[in-house]
């Protein structure tokens, strides 16, 4: 499959749920699928605002951002649903963990889409095969649609995936652009806002086409160094790489690693943790967060991939915490197997400055004895700045291991995630 790939270039895929709010509470109940669907804010309120909605509702107008009695008077038979973000932040690691299956390069941009790059990942077939099991597999265990673009780049990719919705596949290649790209208007190209295509037409520029070859100088005068940066993007040229340490609010934190060998001996096993867990905790505290949630991954030597996580009682990003609870994890979840890989992932991040910590009787004594150091420490932050003093192991350097996990995921999990009970596959 190797011959399928470019020799210098890059193959990166876009994948963009399909109406994902309303999608996740079909899912959830299946007797709402094929009807008009919205989710929206202050459903009591005739001011609400649709946040999404389903596909049989936009067939009579209804769209995002529309307010709720204007949906409702275009169809009256509309079922609004109040948004329900844990289910939501569940459905999104689910989809993120399948994605990290293919590839340890995946970065995610919002709850809902993400890019990977899967340049090395010829293993598992040739793009569109990947492509194709990508969107199989999240249809089949999470019973959510998405809608796939590849290309050579993250602009392209992301352009391709819009392309058919929903659950379309659209390769999108530099020799296309012309054709393909050239001709829309510049308001349905990635990056340029309804104000920014308004600017555009100022100068004369109207279509991806125009912008592509649009005067640098009058560019750069009208939007700045971004107008640089949408030209190169109208013309195919994009050279961001795809970064798993790009955070946003939802993202996780992992370190997984291939075996030299298929091993079955616990104490190897428990080193190979603990190397993790070391990786885990120096990423964690670089990005000044800890994790809410712990998760492992083992995929077995015949590639049966399977994932556990624990909601823990207080956020952690010290390497013995995390890999003591890898530790409990994998003790509950391994069946003594050969193990090919082992992962390791923190989710549901939250700020070092925002952690809240419930002491128990353990602690307790632990940290009254830290109180008097604590203080003063304080003292000085607040006097000089929070940066005044960090942590020693912040300033770690990073252990060469590869980021992200595999899963094997199932639905079910939109009705075990609320509970905050441990996650079975």
């Amino acid at each position: 499959m190797k011959e399928m790939y470019p020799k210098n270039g890059r193959v990166i895929l876009h994948v963009d749920m399909n109406s994902f709010y309303a999608s996740v509470e079909m899912a959830y109940d299946p007797t709402l699928k094929g009807k008009p669907l919205a989710i929206a804010g202050n459903v009591e309120e005739r001011r609400g605002i649709i946040v999404t909605c389903s596909y049989e509702a936009r067939k009579y107008g209804v769209k995002t951002t529309m307010p709720l009695w204007e949906a409702k008077k275009l169809c009256p038979q509309l079922i609004v649903k109040t948004p329900n973000f844990d289910r939501y932040r569940a459905a999104s690691m689910g989809m993120f963990d399948i994605l990290r299956h293919y590839t340890t390069l995946v970065e995610p941009v919002s709850i809902d889409e993400g890019y990977m790059d899967i340049t090395e990942s010829f293993e598992f077939g040739s793009p569109i095969e990947i492509a194709e099991s990508i969107q199989k597999r999240i249809l089949e265990q999470l019973d959510l649609p998405c809608s796939i673009g590849i290309a050579p780049n993250k602009f392209l990719a992301k352009m391709a995936s819009d392309m058919k919705k929903p659950m379309g596949i659209t390769i999108l290649r530099k020799r296309d652009i012309k054709a393909v790209l050239w001709p829309l208007n510049t308001n349905e190209m990635h990056g340029v806002g309804k104000k920014t295509a308004e600017k555009l037409t100022t100068i004369g520029i109207h279509t991806i086409g125009d912008l592509a070859k649009g005067n640098e100088i009058q560019l750069k005068t009208l939007l700045g160094i971004n107008g640089i940066r949408l030209k190169e993007r109208a013309n195919g040229i994009d050279q961001r790489a795809v970064d798993p340490e790009s955070i946003e609010e939802f993202k996780s934190i992992g370190n997984s690693t291939t075996l030299p060998r298929d091993i079955s001996n616990q104490q190897e096993l428990f080193h190979v943790l603990e190397s993790l867990a070391d990786t885990v905790s120096v990423r964690l505290k670089r990005k000044n967060v800890l994790a809410s949630t712990l998760g492992i991954t083992i995929r077995y030597k015949d590639r049966r991939t399977i994932t556990r996580s624990k909601k823990l009682a207080n956020p952690v990003n010290h390497k013995d915490e995390v890999a003591s609870f890898a530790k409990q994890l994998f003790l509950k979840s391994w069946n003594g197997d050969p193990i090919r890989l082992l992962g390791i992932t923190g989710y549901e991040l939250v700020e070092h400055d925002h952690a809240f910590k419930q002491l128990d009787l353990f602690s307790y004594e632990k940290d009254a004895q830290k109180e008097p150091l604590l203080k003063i420490l304080s003292s000085l932050r607040e006097k000089y700045g929070k940066n005044i003093i960090e942590n020693a192991g912040s300033h770690n350097v990073d252990p060469a291991h590869k980021i992200g996990t595999g899963t094997s995921f199932n639905k079910d999990f939109l009705r075990s995630f609320p509970q905050k009970k441990e996650e079975e596959e």
